[in-house]
C-alpha cells in the first residue's frame, strides 16, 4: 500500500511515505503493546489496524521486542567483516558527515546498535543499523561494501546439526583408537606382569594423546577479570580530529568560548546526536599541557556527580590532544558574580543553590568519589553552570589522587591562581583536603560580596577581599559586605551564616579549618551553632607552629624544578 521514501542530509534523517488510496489522513501510533496501529480517515471517519511488530511469546504476550536485540552488548563489542550493503529500512539511520572511524564508536557505545557500515555508492558517511541479526541477514544486498555486524553473524541451526554430526563421530574415533590399542597390546602380551607394565605404558599414551586441562581456573578467571574491568572502565569515546573540526566549524573564531593556560575552549555540535558540546583544544605552546592532559583524563573518567563537569570524550591525533565536554551555556560563575550587570541574575536562592552545589560536588572529590581527588585549583572560572544554573566543578589538570590512608601530599612546583590558594600551599608547596576548603571559603565569599578577593587596593597597603571581610566581622558591620542586589531577596541571618562559614574556611592554619562534610552539614542545618572564626590568612605570614614545621619537613625534599608530589602523615 505504501511507497517509503528515505532521506538524509548534514541535519537530519528521515521517512516519508505515499499512498494508493484515497484518505483524507492516514498517521501511524506505536503504543505501549509493542504494536504499531495505523490509522485512516475518510469523510471524517477514523478506522484503524494493528500490526504486531514483535514475534509472541508462547503464552501469546507480544512484550518481547529487543528479544533479538543486542542485551546490555551481550554480543561484546567486537565487530565481524562481511561483504555487501546495508539496506534501508526503519531500522537504517544514516549521517553523511561521519568517518567509519566515528560511525564504529557510536555503535559501539550504543548496545542496540547491531551493524554499520560505509554509505552506498561511493558516498562519504556511514549507516547504523537497529535490529535483529536473524532478520538483517535476510535483507542484506549483493554489492561492493563491507557491513560491521557485532558480535559477528549468528550460524543458523542446520550448520549447527551439520557441526554436531562431524564433531561427535571424530570425538568418538579418537577415543575408541587409543582404547582398541590398549586391549589389543593386553591380549597379546598374555603375561600379568606385561600386561601392567603395558597398562602403565598404555596410561601415559593416553596422558599424552588427551593433555588433562590446565589448573589454572583461578588464573585465568583473574586474567578474564582484568580485561572485563579494563572494558568496564573504558566508557570514554575516542572522536577522530575530522569530526572535532566538523563540530566546531573548524575551530571558527565565532565558536570560541574561552582561553585559559591550557589552551582555547571551543563551543561544537555532533551531527550524528545534535549534541552541543565544549571542545577543550591542547594549545601547542603550551610546556605543562600534555601532562595536565593525561591527568585530567585519568581523574575526571571516573568520577560521576551531578555538580562535576562529565568528560564525553577525547581526541588524541597527531600534535593534537583535545577534551570533549558537556556543553555548559550559561558559561562559568566569574560571568555573572563579577560583572555588575549580569549580577542581577543570581538573586540569593540561586546564590545559595550554587554554594551548596558547589560544596557538594567538593564532598563527593573528598570522601565518596572512586578516588579521592584533591583539586588544588578551584576558583570561580572553573565552576561552570548549566541552563539551569545548577554548578559543576570542571578543570582537573592540577588535581591529585589520594590514596585512603594519605592525609598531606608536597609539590616543588606549585600551579594554581593566586587569590585562591591556601597559604600552606602557596608558601610551601603543602596540599590537602583543607587546601579545597580554603578556595572555597574564597569563592563563597566572592558570591556573597560579587568581588574578586584580589581587587581590593589602598594607599598604605594591600587588602583582599579576606582581610575586608574579616575587619567587618569583627565590627559587626559584615552586612556592608553583600552585593547590593541581594538586599531585596535574602535575610540578614541567612547572609551573616555564610560570611561566618567563608570565614571559618579560610582560616589561616589548615587543621582550623572545617572539613566539606562539616560545612555541608552545617550549611544544612541551620540550627547548629557556627564556631567563631580565627584571623584569616592574608599571605602575609604563617603561624610561628606551622611555619617550623613546614621548614622542618622542606628539608626532606630535594630542590630542583621538577614536579614532586609526595605524602606526609601528619
Amino acid at each position: 500500500m505504501y511507497n517509503f521514501s528515505f532521506h538524509s542530509n548534514a541535519n537530519e534523517a528521515f521517512y516519508t511515505f505515499s499512498i494508493s488510496k484515497n484518505y483524507d489522513l492516514v498517521w501511524f501510533v506505536m503504543n505501549y503493546t509493542g504494536n504499531l496501529d495505523q490509522y485512516f480517515m475518510v469523510d471524517g471517519k477514523i478506522s484503524s489496524v494493528s500490526h504486531a511488530l514483535c514475534e509472541p511469546s508462547a503464552s501469546g504476550i507480544t512484550e518481547m521486542c529487543f528479544s533479538s536485540i543486542p542485551s546490555h552488548c551481550g554480543d561484546g563489542a567486537n565487530f565481524s567483516r562481511m561483504n555487501g550493503l546495508l539496506p534501508s529500512t526503519s531500522n537504517t539511520t544514516g549521517s553523511p558527515n561521519m568517518v567509519i572511524t566515528d560511525c564504529e564508536t557510536f555503535c559501539k557505545a550504543n548496545c542496540s546498535c547491531t551493524a554499520f557500515a560505509s554509505m552506498q555508492n561511493g558516498q562519504a558517511g556511514c549507516q547504523l543499523y537497529y535490529g535483529s541479526k536473524q532478520v538483517l541477514l535476510k535483507l542484506i544486498q549483493n554489492g561492493e561494501g563491507l557491513i560491521y555486524i557485532r558480535g559477528g553473524a549468528p550460524r543458523d541451526a542446520k550448520q549447527w546439526k551439520l557441526w554436531l554430526a562431524v564433531a561427535v563421530p571424530l570425538a568418538s574415533l579418537l577415543v575408541l583408537i587409543p582404547f582398541s590399542l590398549s586391549c589389543y597390546l593386553r591380549w597379546r602380551k598374555g603375561l600379568k606382569e606385561e600386561e601392567t607394565q603395558q597398562g602403565a605404558n598404555i596410561n601415559s599414551d593416553w596422558v599424552r594423546l588427551f593433555p588433562a586441562p590446565p589448573s589454572h581456573c583461578d588464573e585465568v578467571k583473574g586474567v578474564n577479570n582484568v580485561e572485563l574491568g579494563i572494558h568496564k572502565d573504558q566508557e570514554l569515546l575516542i572522536f577522530s580530529f575530522s569530526t572535532i573540526e566538523t563540530a566546531t566549524n573548524y575551530f571558527a573564531e565565532c565558536n570560541k568560548l574561552g582561553e585559559g593556560g591550557y589552551g582555547p575552549v571551543y563551543k561544537g555540535k555532533l551531527l550524528v546526536e545534535g549534541q552541543e558540546i565544549a571542545v577543550k583544544r591542547l594549545s601547542k605552546i603550551s610546556k605543562q599541557g600534555s601532562l595536565e592532559f593525561k591527568n585530567e583524563v585519568k581523574v575526571i573518567c571516573k568520577l560521576q556527580h551531578r555538580n562535576l563537569v562529565r568528560l564525553l570524550g577525547c581526541c588524541i591525533e597527531a600534535e593534537e590532544s583535545i577534551l570533549i565536554y558537556e556543553y555548559m551555556p550559561n558559561k562559568s560563575l566569574d560571568f555573572f558574580i563579577f560583572d555588575s550587570t549580569k549580577q542581577v541574575l543570581l538573586d540569593w536562592r540561586r546564590r545559595i543553590n550554587i554554594i551548596e552545589g558547589i560544596a557538594q560536588g567538593l564532598l563527593y572529590l573528598h570522601k565518596y568519589s572512586r578516588l579521592r581527588i584533591i583539586h588544588r585549583d578551584l576558583k570561580t572560572s572553573n565552576i561552570l553552570l548549566d541552563s539551569d544554573m545548577n554548578p559543576k566543578i570542571s578543570d582537573f589538570g592540577m588535581a591529585r589522587i589520594f590514596g585512603d590512608n594519605d592525609i598531606r601530599g608536597k609539590t616543588n612546583r606549585v600551579v594554581g591562581t593566586f587569590g585562591y590558594m591556601s597559604p600552606e600551599y602557596g608558601m610551601y608547596g603543602l596540599f590537602s583536603e583543607k587546601s579545597d576548603v580554603y578556595s572555597f571559603g574564597v569563592i563563597l565569599l566572592e558570591i556573597i560580596s560579587g568581588e574578586k578577593n584580589i581587587a581590593f587596593f589602598e594607599t598604605d597597603h594591600t587588602l583582599n577581599l579576606l582581610s575586608k571581610a574579616w575587619n567587618m566581622w569583627k565590627e559587626g558591620s559584615c552586612m556592608e559586605l553583600m552585593d547590593s542586589t541581594l538586599r531585596a531577596s535574602c535575610s540578614n541571618s541567612e547572609v551573616v551564616r555564610y560570611i561566618q562559614m567563608g570565614l571559618l574556611c579560610v582560616q589561616e592554619r589548615a587543621i582550623d579549618r572545617p572539613t566539606m562534610s562539616d560545612v555541608v552539614s552545617l550549611l544544612s542545618n541551620q540550627s547548629f551553632a557556627l564556631p567563631q572564626p580565627k584571623e584569616p590568612a592574608f599571605f602575609s605570614h604563617l603561624s610561628s607552629i606551622d611555619a617550623d614545621s613546614s621548614s622542618s619537613r622542606q628539608r626532606h625534599y630535594s630542590q630542583n624544578d621538577m614536579t614532586i608530589s609526595e605524602v606526609h602523615g601528619r
